[in-house]
């Protein structure tokens, strides 16, 4: 297993949720909830300026975005919209390098988690993605340590195809 801290990320459409984990990647943390925002600074949104101060203060060496695939294993409009985040991240963080992790359910889970816990459901919407957050990293903890590689794949831009020569355009 690979020694340093990890970040974990529950991208939503209203917010976004932050878990750590220790530097021997044992166990995730809630680290914070950040709104996404419209605001940009020298050109990168908010949250995700937040999310890079938060990989240089906590000397991260990878972050872990949650890919929430449907059920059936197709990428839907969120799917698309958090590999889209995570290729942001991964332009603003490198060299860090940012992975996808298939995070079906781990909202309904963290939900589960918490109302079981006894946290009331306003209470709920505040930590809800900082809780996601942690089941995605856990998971990333727990794959890395049973399969001895990093859990997930690497969050790049899709390739394209090259055109064959002499094919119509």
């Amino acid at each position: 297993m690979r020694r340093g801290v990890r970040l974990g990320i529950d991208v939503g459409s209203v917010r976004v949720g932050i878990a750590a984990c220790d530097p021997d990647g044992i166990l995730a943390y809630p680290l914070v909830t950040v709104p996404r925002a419209p605001e940009v600074s020298h050109g990168i949104p908010a949250d995700i300026a937040e999310v890079a101060r938060l990989v240089a203060q906590q000397q991260v060496i990878e972050v872990v975005v949650g890919l929430p695939r449907s059920l059936d294993g197709v990428d839907g409009a969120a799917a698309v919209g958090a590999r889209s985040y995570a290729l942001v991240v991964a332009d603003v963080c490198a060299p860090v390098p940012v992975r996808l992790i298939d995070e079906r359910l781990t909202t309904v889970d963290a939900h589960r988690n918490l109302r079981s816990s006894g946290v009331s459901g306003r209470a709920q919407r505040r930590v809800v993605d900082q809780a996601a957050a942690v089941l995605i990293l856990q998971t990333a903890l727990d794959q890395e340590r049973a399969t001895g590689a990093p859990a997930g794949s690497p969050a790049t831009k899709p390739r394209r195809k090259p055109r064959r020569k002499g094919s119509a355009q």
